[in-house]
């Protein structure tokens, strides 16, 4: 029995033996399990560390490791298993050439992990500074990935067989024709790169474009989203954002005001004299403000109307307003001290008795 098992072990299967077959399976099997065994001890180790420290960098390694693929470390086992028997030339350069094209595979997907990541870190550092570098940051870390899996892609080809030089020179020809074919989302892409270089607005700026406003959130590259006041999501073509008129409230440093009111036409001289100092007192009273001028403006229909200007020293509109209701409540206060009274739309119709034909007798 013992010599027909040796026979068995012996015995020639494509060019090596059947104890080599099972030493390479083993082989590739100890090393699968290892390595998945080591991933996950190392990853519960490192996030262990980052939860405790803060780790930015125990962070980043946990996280690469999290994306390494059970094919990739399938793939190096088999053929470290591979590397105990000896097997046909044909058959160790194809098993090469798919090692080769799954650890360029991983790698890209190692380089991607690192870009997010660094990205996030990013991101959660400048948001609230520089949010214009954000959006910089942000293209220019879609580009870096691009690149990446571009290469990724040149490489793995190469790694094929297939003549690198005449497939870029043959798709840089076929690249004319799919840019035809896609002129608007080509013409989407360059206006995103056109915002995000030349920053008209950047994430967290009030904007207004058309009779819609809100609060840009995500710059794509076909698109830009905008939360409106109400709540819904608005989303433009960058395209057509960029050939718009856009107000961009959150570069406004100052805000200027202006308003009317209007008093009766009986309100006497001295009164409508006091006016322009009265509002003029009021205004320099505020803090937040810089009164420019008042001044009685013209003769209206119904009213003498006066023009008031002054500058809220800040963009937040909740504290225009609230310094709006201020003064508008002690005009009201010192117009009610002083007798004068608002104008309203009035008519004033005149009789006249007509004498009859007895009183012309």
């Amino acid at each position: 029995m013992s010599n027909q098992v040796l026979e068995w072990l012996e015995r020639s299967v494509y060019g090596a033996s059947v104890q080599q077959w099972l030493i390479a399976a083993a082989l590739t099997a100890v090393v699968f399990f290892t390595a998945i065994v080591a991933k996950r001890l190392l990853i519960r180790k490192l996030q262990g560390g980052a939860e405790k420290r803060g780790g930015e960098w125990e962070d980043l390694v946990s996280r690469l490791f999290g994306r390494i693929k059970r094919l990739f470390l399938l793939a190096v086992a088999l053929y470290i298993g591979s590397l105990a028997i000896d097997l046909p030339p044909a058959f160790t350069g194809l098993l090469s050439k798919v090692v080769g094209i799954i650890v360029l595979i991983q790698i890209g997907l190692l380089g991607s992990e690192g870009i997010g990541f660094w990205l996030n870190r990013y991101r959660t550092r400048k948001i609230d500074t520089d949010a214009g570098a954000v959006t910089t940051f942000a293209a220019v870390a879609f580009i870096g990935q691009v690149l990446l899996w571009g290469f990724v892609l040149l490489v793995a080809l190469d790694n094929m067989g297939v003549d690198v030089t005449a497939l870029v020179a043959g798709l840089g020809v076929g690249g004319i024709a799919v840019a035809l074919a896609l002129q608007n989302v080509l013409g989407d892409l360059f206006a995103s790169f056109s915002i995000v270089l030349d920053k008209p607005f950047v994430i967290g700026d009030f904007i207004i474009v058309g009779d819609l406003m809100g609060t840009v959130e995500h710059v794509g590259l076909k698109t830009t989203r905008i939360r409106s006041l109400s709540g819904e999501q608005l989303v433009f073509s960058n395209t057509d954002l960029l050939k718009s008129r856009i107000r961009n409230y959150k570069r406004m440093y100052e805000r200027r005001v202006v308003f009317t009111l209007g008093v009766v036409y009986q309100t006497p001289y001295d009164q409508l004299e006091k006016i322009p100092r009265m509002i003029r007192q009021i205004i320099e009273g505020r803090e937040m403000v810089r009164f420019d001028r008042a001044h009685f403006r013209d003769y209206g229909a119904h009213s003498l109307n006066f023009e008031v200007v002054y500058w809220v020293l800040s963009p937040d509109y909740n504290i225009y307003m609230d310094i709006q209701q201020t003064i508008n409540l002690q005009i009201y206060q010192r117009f009610e001290e002083e007798g004068i009274e608002f104008a309203y739309p009035t008519q004033t119709l005149y009789l006249r008795k007509e004498p009859d034909d007895a009183d012309k007798a």
